[in-house]
């Protein structure tokens, strides 16, 4: 990846996405519209200035942690292979490689702590539309 910050995604992770959407909107002055995330119900993206800025979703049986929160994508090269050395270095995968439509290839590992890191392989641009 580029030397540029590697984190690229920020997501609000809550079971009450209109308490806390109305919440950070009226905080940082941010709009927002929903996508249909097909199973995963509503997925809610915020905007700043008409860009997308953040995005926000209701907790599924793959997600790691518990109650509202907020966690970053990290930006890699190849998410498969950031997966599999997780494991070798004694970590664990909490949600296995997977593809985001318009997004990328995504998956959730923890350190040997139990921190946990959410990776993207990001979708090309010409790719996303």
């Amino acid at each position: 990846m580029s030397n540029e910050t590697p984190f690229i995604w920020h997501e609000l992770v809550t079971p009450d996405q209109p308490t806390s959407g109305s919440f950070f909107r009226e905080l940082f002055g941010w709009t927002s519209r929903e996508v249909d995330a097909g199973p995963f119900g509503v997925y809610t993206l915020f905007q700043s200035d008409g860009r997308d800025v953040a995005g926000m979703m209701n907790p599924t049986p793959d997600t790691s942690g518990s109650g509202s929160y907020w966690h970053s994508y990290i930006a890699v090269d190849d998410v498969d292979e950031c997966a599999r050395r997780a494991q070798a270095l004694g970590g664990r995968t909490l949600v296995a490689p997977h593809d985001v439509p318009a997004f990328g290839r995504v998956c959730a590992v923890a350190d040997p702590t139990g921190a946990v890191a959410h990776l993207v392989q990001p979708r090309p641009a010409e790719a996303r539309d």
